[in-house]
């Protein structure tokens, strides 16, 4: 499959100054997300990484109107500044939510489940970088299977697989639901624009990888997002109304020791045959599910 070529904007919507670690995921995608996005522009985000890149209050660096707001609570905030927008008459404005895994694989998703369910016309965005790293590197439902943090330390390890919030947000049947990282920019901003253009509950899932959380150099975020792709740990899809699945990219695949050799969080696994063995099953497992399913759309 050929890559997608997007012509990324020059405008420039984040501001420098930003509270972000050196090489944050995060803050990268933010920076391309809202070139795709526009400055006319809301963001919600709940208790996150984000509510302390942003800045302290009064400033942001955003450079679009952000409300913050409680962990729980970013899908159930922008469906409402989305239903007051409407009552004014303001069409144009996206309303999107931008919240962490933890705020989104766990604590959030109560409320980003009743607003896929209602079809709330809001763009989620989860940047994942697969723990709540903001807090102290504590494990999420999206930490990977085997991976250290501080709660699952090398001699507790996660022993559960990450939770496929793919597969749950196609069972709502909302309008697009999409996968991305910063590896691959032009994918990234034309999925963004893409649910700009579309009506409805519009969720991306965004790989956003961590230097201090993932035991990396902040040098190499966007090495270890492109080697997820390449790897098939993060399949890049896109998937309409819940039925239409289609692979973004067919890499050539790397080994899976590639992708986690280069982790210190996953150091304890290189002298384990048998974990990476059940790591690489696990990631073989879901890549057939999903080619399966691109496959049944002919």
């Amino acid at each position: 499959m050929q890559q997608v070529q997007f012509a990324i904007p020059e405008d420039e919507i984040l501001a420098p100054g930003h509270l972000g670690c050196a090489g944050c995921g995060a803050t990268l995608a933010m920076r391309l997300a809202l070139k795709a996005l526009g400055r006319q522009t809301i963001l919600v985000i709940p208790a996150c990484c984000w509510s302390i890149i942003d800045g302290m209050s009064p400033y942001s660096a955003a450079g679009v109107p952000v409300m913050h707001t409680p962990f729980a609570s970013a899908a159930a905030a922008a469906s409402g500044i989305r239903a007051a927008l409407d009552l004014k008459g303001d069409t144009e404005t996206t309303v999107c939510a931008w919240a962490g895994d933890g705020g989104t694989f766990d604590i959030g998703i109560q409320a980003l489940s009743a607003a896929a369910e209602r079809n709330e016309d809001i763009i989620y965005i989860c940047y994942d970088n697969e723990a709540y790293m903001n807090t102290g590197v504590q494990r999420s439902s999206a930490t990977p299977l085997g991976a250290w943090t501080t709660t699952t330390p090398a001699a507790h390890l996660k022993d559960n697989p990450k939770k496929d919030l793919l597969a749950i947000m196609a069972a709502h049947r909302i309008p697009y639901v999409a996968t991305a990282t910063v590896a691959y920019p032009d994918d990234l901003l034309a999925k963004v624009a893409r649910a700009k253009r579309t009506r409805g509950t519009r969720f991306i899932h965004l790989l956003s990888p961590c230097p201090p959380g993932w035991k990396i150099p902040s040098d190499q975020s966007i090495h270890q997002s492109r080697l997820a792709v390449q790897s098939r740990v993060f399949p890049l899809v896109e998937v309409e109304h819940g039925e239409t699945w289609t692979l973004s990219l067919d890499p050539e695949p790397v080994p899976i020791e590639d992708y986690l050799r280069a982790q210190g969080r996953f150091r304890h696994l290189m002298d384990d045959a048998a974990a990476i063995e059940r790591v690489r099953a696990g990631v073989e497992a879901r890549w057939r599910s999903i080619v399966a399913r691109t496959q049944l759309n002919g």
